[in-house]
């Protein structure tokens, strides 16, 4: 044990290469008690893989030594060789007083693998060997948890929190409180929440999600103002907290709110978009543009924001805008047959019609199905004189809308009018 303690000497002052050469140079003259003794070390020491040597030469010996085969899982678990840990694991006996600490172990690498259905089962069976372990009922309500579960998953974190409020970090009235509100228990999970005493930002979010999903807006407003309070760059606030403030009726506030947001998190479409349609809101059509053209640059294909700014430049009869906007981001790649339906429509407006037939063409492969579409594209044809073309149109809209009598009637006398 001189050598041992020699070598910790060396490693306490810094000389892990010549603690590690002393111990690796001893190893063959150790005995067992104390090759186990220096596997701990290296564990300590961060030396997982040359731990993990000894252990198996010592495992060799002693097939059953419960402990051994524990802290051997434990570090192949560390090394991410996750089937050696499982194969070490499912060999630990029924009898061995480690069988129920093996099984949760087991269930964490079958949860890691995503096998959740052999993980449940094997905590099961933990729990049938030790059915008032706390841990057990912990660990199966996290895994219930993770997969949507969350009704079975109230059921074992209600038997935590008879013994404790708190295991591994995790707040039982927390993920209590989150599982109810996963099934729709908003004012359950209101309760659970209201009886948190914590002022950690993430709780606070959730507890103001809750609050507004169980249609307690001051409750959501008040802890939400308190999370940008605490954590000033807590970027998803912003958005929940404007959007509540526009059901409120306070469009000033919620686009105060969203322009602190933008500060903080500059690359957040869907923020730039709320404050793009609250500013319009406000009469703020110049600022309205210059946010949803932030939206739109994020993505250019953000269809909602471009749909919202077409018809902001229609409002001012702006179809240039419109048609430059729309071939910009058609460049960046955006392709979708309502913008070209939009392009067929500006150059109509601004008697480009050869532009407009090429867009309504181009939109007519994605939109034949759209009766709207159809209809306005027919007449558009028939205007161009383009009868031959017009009539199947007209046609295939029928099919759609066959109840409308009036497109009924002017197909018909189109036809007859070009004896067709």
């Amino acid at each position: 044990m001189e050598t041992i303690m020699e070598a910790v000497r060396l490693m306490e002052q810094k000389q892990s290469d010549k603690a590690m050469e002393m111990l690796e140079d001893y190893l063959p003259l150790a005995n067992e008690e104390e090759q186990y003794t220096i596997a701990e070390l290296f564990v300590q020491w961060g030396y997982l893989q040359e731990a993990s040597d000894i252990l198996e030469t010592l495992r060799q010996q002693y097939p059953n030594e419960s402990e051994l085969n524990v802290m051997l899982a434990d570090i192949y678990i560390e090394l991410e060789h996750d089937e050696a840990a499982i194969d070490i694991l499912n060999e630990i006996d029924e009898d061995d007083e480690a069988y129920v600490q093996a099984l949760i172990q087991l269930a964490d690498l079958y949860q890691a693998e995503g096998l959740f259905e052999v993980a449940e089962q094997k905590l099961l069976t933990a729990k049938n060997h030790n059915p008032n372990e706390p841990i057990i009922d912990f660990a199966l309500g996290e895994l219930l948890f993770s997969t949507g579960d969350y009704k079975k998953a109230i059921t074992y974190y209600e038997k935590v929190s008879i013994y404790t409020k708190e295991i591994a970090n995790v707040s039982i009235n927390d993920r209590l409180a989150e599982a109810n509100a996963g099934i729709g228990e908003y004012e359950k999970a209101l309760e659970l929440y209201q009886d948190i005493d914590n002022e950690h930002p993430d709780t606070l979010f959730k507890y103001g999600f809750v609050a507004h999903q169980a249609n307690r807006n001051d409750i959501a407003v008040k802890a939400w103002e308190q999370v940008i309070k605490i954590d000033p760059y807590y970027h998803t606030v912003y958005h929940e907290l404007a959007k509540v403030y526009g059901e409120e009726e306070l469009p000033e506030k919620a686009y105060e709110v969203a322009q602190k947001g933008l500060k903080v998190d500059e690359f957040n479409k869907e923020l730039y978009f709320y404050a793009g349609s609250i500013a319009h809101q406000l009469n703020k059509d110049e600022e309205s543009e210059k946010w949803i053209r932030e939206a739109v640059a994020l993505d250019p294909d953000y269809k909602e924001a471009i749909l919202f700014f077409i018809e902001l430049c229609k409002k001012k009869d702006n179809h240039e805008e419109i048609i430059n906007f729309l071939n910009e981001i058609k460049t960046m790649g955006a392709d979708d047959g309502l913008y070209d339906w939009e392009l067929a429509r500006a150059y109509n407006e601004i008697e480009s019609y050869n532009d407009a037939l090429n867009h309504y063409n181009e939109a007519y492969n994605s939109l034949k199905q759209d009766s709207d579409f159809l209809k306005e594209y027919a007449y558009f044809l028939t205007e161009e004189g383009r009868i031959r073309a017009a009539i199947p149109i007209f046609e295939s809209y029928l099919k759609h809308q066959p109840l409308d009598s009036e497109v009924e009637e002017f197909l018909v006398r189109l036809k007859q009018t070009n004896d067709i």
